[in-house]
């Protein structure tokens, strides 16, 4: 059983109804074009279904509730349509600008990962849903992820499927043994700032030789993942360039932690050496994000009943999530967009929560659900999660944000593993981002 899962059977809710101008760098990306070359369509068709009645939709295993697209493929509530749900197994991203370029085969319906400001300098591809009247729900979801969905230009491109808050999970039973603070109300106390949490680390190494994460990207991504200012704002401009920027401050506060001695130095991909970590308490936290909940207790399944959750440092971030967009082509947009309203209004996110366990979106679908697992103790991790999410801040992350964070990530494991200079892997990771900017024609 999943730990986030619940014991109360549902049944499915009876069907009813349910700008400013591109910035010089958007336009030289335009002009460069962001998707793969592909020749035209060559008399090939634009959509995939000729049936002037079926949306087809594109998405990824366990992306939406099997349970309601069973219902959308016998009707879309409201409508005269149906759903055609094709699961896209790999290269999903490859598969779908591959289609959008080439001008065929294009779906109605487009499930896009975190990763949709890949898509913000190709935004024409897809329709404005404020124009087609996606407003009318917005109060129903965290204002912050909607704003996600939201392109430099002001246009309403990718409505909020699924969210990803964070906190730090940690073991009580190796806190409490080091005599360090152990309940949930007493650790968030004591690591109310980063600097706070680094202390405490290095308390837990001195007491208990245990680490609090398992590697030095968890601290620097969960850092930025909880600040409003990332590497550029909506302008282009490359605020990670600035004195004390965001990028910076998570930088040094993740070359504090490794220089401190807090991070296991288990690489990503050893998950047998990381889930061996956490099982035996050798490392006793971790910064993630809801679906954690679910990935931790699979990975150290011995270890019911010792972990709990903490607010991390400052406020909580946001890790993953997942949107949904409509291409230009699709044949009915205003269906598509009600069929979107439908499977993600808050009675609908906590079935798929408790069907696939999508953490939603809207906060009122947590009136409908409930925790009965013992993998966190008598704590309850979707009012944890529920909670952090009303503290996420909006924040705007940028088509070349996806490019170059990448650099930083590399070189801050440089420092951690190999010993590499701090200031000169910066300087190589600024370097190396140039480089990758320049490439695609924009100044930094």
């Amino acid at each position: 059983m999943s730990p986030l899962s619940t014991v109360r059977p549902r049944r499915l809710p009876p069907s009813g109804p349910p700008g400013p101008r591109p910035s010089r760098r958007a336009l030289l990306a335009g002009a460069a074009g962001l998707l793969p070359l592909a020749a035209s369509g060559c008399g090939s068709p634009e959509t995939i279904s000729s049936d002037p009645s079926e949306l087809v939709m594109w998405y990824w295993n366990r992306s939406a509730s099997p349970e309601l697209l069973d219902v959308a493929a016998g009707g879309i509530p409201g409508t005269d349509m149906h759903v055609r749900a094709d699961v896209i197994g790999t290269s999903f991203d490859t598969k779908l600008r591959t289609s959008l370029a080439g001008k065929a085969y294009i779906p109605d319906i487009t499930y896009i990962n975190s990763n949709n400001a890949l898509y913000f300098t190709n935004e024409d591809l897809f329709l404005d849903l404020g124009e087609l009247g996606a407003d009318a729900v917005k109060g129903d979801f965290y204002e912050w992820k909607w704003d996600l969905g939201t392109t430099p230009t002001g246009r309403f491109c990718f409505f909020p499927l699924d969210i990803g808050p964070t906190g730090f999970f940690y073991r009580q039973d190796v806190f409490e043994e080091a005599g360090l603070p152990s309940s949930p109300d007493e650790v968030s106390a004591a690591i109310t700032t980063w600097q706070d949490w680094i202390a405490l680390g290095t308390e837990l190494k001195s007491a208990a030789e245990a680490f609090m994460v398992n590697d030095a990207q968890n601290i620097y991504e969960g850092v930025l993942n909880s600040s409003p200012e990332r590497y550029f704002d909506a302008e282009d401009t490359a605020l990670y360039l600035q004195d004390g920027s965001a990028v910076r401050e998570a930088w040094d506060v993740t070359v504090a932690a490794i220089e401190a001695g807090l991070t296991a130095r288990i690489p990503r991909d050893r998950g047998t050496d990381q889930n061996a970590a956490w099982s035996s308490g050798r490392t006793a936290g971790n910064i993630g994000a809801a679906w954690w909940t679910q990935v931790l207790a699979e990975s150290a399944p011995d270890t019911e009943g010792a972990w709990r959750l903490a607010s991390q440092p400052v406020r909580a971030g946001n890790n993953g999530g997942s949107f949904a967009a409509l291409p230009h082509t699709c044949k009915d947009p205003e269906a598509a967009l009600e069929f979107l309203m439908w499977i993600n209004s808050p009675e609908n996110q906590a079935l798929a929560y408790e069907d696939v366990q999508l953490f939603p979106s809207t906060p009122d679908s947590f009136t409908d659900l409930s925790y009965s697992g013992t993998f966190f103790g008598d704590q309850d991790p979707l009012d944890f999660f529920s909670t952090a999410a009303e503290t996420v801040p909006t924040s705007f992350i940028s088509t070349w944000e996806t490019m170059i964070s990448g650099t930083f990530t590399f070189e801050i494991t440089n420092v951690e593993t190999s010993g590499k200079d701090p200031e000169r892997a910066w300087e190589d990771a600024l370097s190396q981002a140039e480089r990758v900017l320049t490439k695609r024609g924009v100044e930094a």
